[in-house]
């Protein structure tokens, strides 16, 4: 396997320190690390970003995520082992990366369930989160990076 180049936010000076800061910014709003590091996977694996799904699973066990969530977030709605919380964040996590899959792309209810769960700046953290993602399996799919390739 070979990537088609190098990622297009190294390959142009000064793009990668920008979306790395839009990271760190959706980390400090108050949402557990688990929960923000659940979504990022999510994400990867709904835009097949090998790279960013690998990465992704191992940044998430660092970051305390058990084994038992890391290999069922694919089907965290027919498994047990997320919390409430987990769950309205990737349900909004799918349908934020989903755009075009219904008229209603986010729908209220989505909405909503996250809300009950989540203040307006945790809720920014996680949007956040799914779109600087989305951002980074289009640039990494799209230049086919090789899961393991950056350490």
């Amino acid at each position: 396997m070979q990537s088609r180049m190098q990622n297009p936010a190294v390959v142009l000076s000064g793009a990668m320190q920008p979306i790395q800061e839009l990271m760190q910014a959706a980390r400090s709003a108050g949402v557990e690390e688990e929960t923000l590091e659940l979504v990022h996977l999510r994400v990867s694996q709904i835009n097949g970003c090998s790279a960013c799904v690998h990465g992704g699973a191992r940044t998430a066990r660092k970051a305390g995520v058990s084994e038992d969530r890391l290999s069922t977030v694919a089907a965290w709605r027919e498994a047990p082992f997320f919390t409430d919380e987990q769950r309205a964040a990737l349900a909004l996590a799918e349908a934020a990366t989903r755009l075009a899959d219904r008229p209603d792309a986010v729908s209220d209810e989505v909405w909503d369930a996250a809300a009950s769960y989540f203040d307006e700046k945790q809720l920014a953290a996680i949007v956040l989160m799914i779109g600087v993602t989305n951002l980074f399996n289009r640039l990494n799919a799209t230049t086919r990076q090789i899961a393991g390739a950056w350490g």
